[in-house]
């Protein structure tokens, strides 16, 4: 099972932990528009392709997001991610949408 992130517990992961790897997983489209910052576009349907040139080493800590609470992308690009042997992913689920709650506060 996936570890969920809450924003607050990401800001603090990412203040942490420079190397945190942070991962879109929407069509290049949405990532083109806006992304949070520092994030890699990852197409969840490319994920298991794309993981070891976008993430070669599986110990890396990465959090994948996507557009907002109900969507899946990001939990089906983290379960690829440990199906193939990646050992520290976690999902923000509040994704864009949550994110940009905070910014407009």
């Amino acid at each position: 099972m996936v570890k969920i992130v809450t924003r607050n517990e990401l800001q603090v992961r990412l203040g942490a932990n420079p190397s945190l790897v942070l991962l879109e997983a929407l069509p290049e489209k949405y990532y083109n528009d806006w992304h949070l910052p520092g994030a890699l576009h990852f197409p969840h349907d490319q994920a298991r392709s794309l993981a070891p040139v976008v993430v070669p080493h599986k110990a890396a800590e990465i959090v994948v997001y996507c557009a907002s609470k109900t969507c899946q992308n990001s939990h089906i690009a983290a379960n690829v991610l440990q199906q193939i042997g990646y050992t520290n992913v976690a999902v923000y689920a509040g994704g864009k949408e949550d994110w940009k709650e905070e910014v407009a506060v």
